[in-house]
């Protein structure tokens, strides 16, 4: 079944040269990126230590999405990403809201991205000018993605890597200074100080309620795997692994290097805008390793860019075979790489060097940005949910068949509606976060525009039902 989508078509299409190795590290490396390295400080220090049970909330509940899309797509091998089963479960208006929001998602982390690596590389180089670093992370990306897929999968495994050795060297270093009794100006490095300035909860239950609007988009890209869907080898086996390791992953990566540091550091030490990362390395005397360290969170930025180009390219070229972008983003290189798709990313996160000469503060720009992504991706993640309720009660039978299902069914899905919703109300509590979220609907409104003039077009409407009756037929070959 895997190679109809390869040979359905006479044109050439995405080929399944993602292997395990890859689809493993391409998860953790979108499980892990920008907001934990750069913007886990104005979390400890709005939150203080009660940020360690925001970050297992978000992932917890983040998880049963996870589940949810991986029983989508494992239920058609012809999905090539989530906006392909909304579309087919919910309507072509649900196929084409989700791939150009996600699309949209991906663009503004990809400038808060450029936004990150231009700032960091000011404090490795002061004199360096902001527009250089944007230009020249562009022009790697945008020659990384030409190659092969192959070639992206390997690229993002090195990434991913990179920053994995980087959280682990942190809490081993860390482990190393509580229990040989490091101290500093801050204090003695020890498990106390999580709970001996003001308890779990210092800043009471809005302090705790800052934390998630902040943390949400740490954990954009943690369903980048799902738009791996169509490159992987084996999916059924891989794709299961691969979102099975999430819990684990938000436990190691973010519970764990958070407790380390808000225990060698008291949590009112970090400051919003500097990386926590890079002070406990220049606090435990190691000057290299926190050069290092900058340098990895450069790393880090470059591979959650790197993963949007793709994803962004991918969810382009699915709009334009189903007619919902423009039909020259629908044609691959040589390469099998939507190159016009690349073209058309990394042109527009050219924006990101705008935006930051724009504004005079880094850290704004950077919050006002992940602020607008953060509400696309919980659009993105509620169809995703509401796909998977629709799929329920129209495809019964191959949920009943489904050897991958998502734990809790419908009940949770509901529970991780509530929960959005909840995340939504805390972005209402802070002014700069409010006026990014009144911004967005600007994005809704515009794309229902598109949508009304391009829903009767026969175009659309062609490419709209051959992509049914493939889909139709595939279920016809599971059967």
């Amino acid at each position: 079944m895997t190679t109809r989508v390869v040979t359905s078509h006479q044109e050439p299409h995405l080929e399944r040269q993602l292997s395990n190795r890859h689809i493993q590290l391409i998860a953790i490396g979108g499980a892990i990126g920008t907001g934990l390295f750069m913007g886990s400080g104005k979390t400890i220090s709005a939150a203080g230590p009660s940020v360690i049970f925001v970050y297992m909330i978000i992932g917890f509940m983040l998880f049963f999405v996870m589940r949810a899309m991986g029983e989508l797509l494992l239920s058609n091998l012809n999905y090539k990403s989530f906006s392909d089963f909304a579309a087919d479960l919910l309507g072509p208006w649900a196929g084409f809201f989700t791939g150009w929001t996600y699309w949209f998602c991906w663009v503004i982390t990809g400038i808060a991205d450029v936004i990150a690596i231009a700032g960091y590389s000011q404090e490795l180089w002061p004199a360096l000018p902001l527009w250089i670093p944007g230009l020249v992370t562009i022009a790697i990306l945008l020659l990384l993605n030409l190659a092969t897929v192959k070639a992206f999968g390997e690229t993002e495994f090195w990434f991913a890597l990179i920053k994995i050795i980087a959280i682990a060297a942190l809490i081993v270093v860390g482990l190393f200074m509580i229990f040989s009794g490091f101290s500093s100006d801050a204090g003695p490095a020890s498990f106390s100080n999580l709970w001996s300035h003001g308890g779990f909860f210092p800043n009471e239950f809005m302090g705790f309620v800052a934390g998630f609007q902040i943390a949400v988009f740490a954990f954009v890209g943690i369903e980048l795997v799902g738009t791996t869907a169509a490159e992987a080898k084996d999916p059924e086996k891989n794709l299961p692994k691969a979102i099975n390791s999430i819990p684990v992953r938000v436990l190691l990566f973010y519970v764990g290097a958070l407790i380390i540091l808000m225990s060698v550091i008291p949590w009112t030490q970090f400051q919003a805008g500097h990386s926590p990362f890079i002070a406990m390395f220049s606090l435990a005397g190691l000057g290299a390793a926190a050069t290092v360290v900058n340098l990895v969170v450069l790393t880090s930025a470059m591979s959650s860019a790197n993963s949007g180009i793709y994803s962004t390219s991918r969810m382009v070229y699915g709009l334009a075979q189903e007619g919902d972008a423009p039909g020259v983003f629908g044609g691959l290189s040589r390469r099998k790489v939507p190159q016009n798709a690349l073209f058309l990313s990394c042109v527009l996160l050219l924006s990101g060097v705008v935006l930051m000469y724009a504004g005079q503060d880094i850290g704004k720009a950077f919050d006002m940005v992940t602020t607008v992504s953060a509400v696309c991706f919980v659009f993105v993640w509620s169809i995703i949910l509401a796909s998977y309720i629709a799929f329920r009660r129209r495809r019964p039978q191959l949920h009943d068949a489904s050897k991958f299902k998502m734990p809790g069914g419908i009940p949770m899905v509901w529970v991780v509606f509530a929960f959005f919703g909840f995340v939504l109300w805390t972005l209402t509590t802070q002014p700069d976060t409010l006026t990014a979220l009144l911004f967005t609907p600007v994005w809704f409104i515009l794309l229902g525009i598109a949508w009304y003039i391009l829903r009767r077009r026969p175009t659309h409407l062609a490419r709209y039902a051959t992509f049914q009756a493939e889909l139709a037929r595939d279920m016809e070959q599971e059967a």
